[in-house]
C-alpha cells in the first residue's frame, strides 16, 4: 500500500463519515487535476503546471505519499521557474503512476 490514512484519522478523531468524505473527494478532485496537469505538460504551459501541481501536492500529502508529494513539489518548482520542460516530462510518469494506483486501491478499499 502507498497511502496511508494516518494524517486523516488523525483530523477525523474516529469519524469514519470523515473519513469516507475526504477519501471521496480526492476520488473526485484528483484524476481531473492529473488529466490537467498532463495536458498542460503537453502543451508547455508553465503556469497550469505550476497551479495544478499545486493543486495535487497537499491531496497526495493528505494520505502520505510521500513520495508523490515530492515529485509534486518538484514539477511545481519547476512549472512555477519555467524550469526545464524535459525534467518536467521525466518527473510526471513517477506521479502519474502512484496517484492511479492509490486512486485504485481506494475505490477498492473503501467500495467506491
Amino acid at each position: 500500500m502507498i497511502y496511508s490514512l494516518d494524517k486523516i484519522n488523525e483530523m477525523a478523531e474516529g469519524d469514519q463519515e470523515f473519513v469516507v468524505s475526504v477519501v471521496s473527494v480526492f476520488l473526485d478532485e484528483v484524476p481531473a487535476d492529473l488529466e490537467g496537469l498532463e495536458n498542460a505538460i503537453d502543451s508547455k504551459e508553465y503556469e497550469s503546471i505550476y497551479k495544478l501541481a499545486h493543486k495535487i501536492k497537499p491531496n497526495v500529502d493528505l494520505l502520505g505519499m510521500e513520495h508523490a508529494r515530492a515529485t509534486a513539489l518538484e514539477i511545481e518548482t519547476l512549472g512555477k521557474n519555467s524550469g526545464s520542460m524535459m525534467d518536467i516530462e521525466e518527473k510526471f510518469p513517477f506521479l502519474k503512476k502512484d496517484v492511479l494506483q492509490v486512486i485504485s486501491e481506494l475505490k477498492k478499499d473503501f467500495n467506491l
